[in-house]
């Protein structure tokens, strides 16, 4: 799976898990909701400045949000 994908999917979760909308999570983040969406859906090319406001605004830290099986093995496509 691209990492793109693997990265939307992450915050997706973490966001379903909050019962945040899109709107909300961006909002929390200072970033726009349409690049929330496109970040979640793979189509975004997330710089590391703003997935970090994601993750910051989901209240995980960096390490819980990479802690998954999703991200071992190395980049796959």
């Amino acid at each position: 799976m691209d990492i793109r994908k693997k990265i939307g999917l992450r915050i997706k979760e973490y966001r379903t898990n909050l019962q945040l909308t899109q709107e909300a999570l961006a909002f929390k983040a200072e970033i726009d909701k349409t690049y929330v969406n496109e970040v979640e859906n793979g189509k975004r090319n997330i710089s590391v400045i703003n997935l970090e406001k994601l993750i910051f605004a989901l209240e995980i830290s960096l390490r819980e949000f990479f802690n998954s099986e999703a991200f071992d093995g190395g980049l796959t496509k």
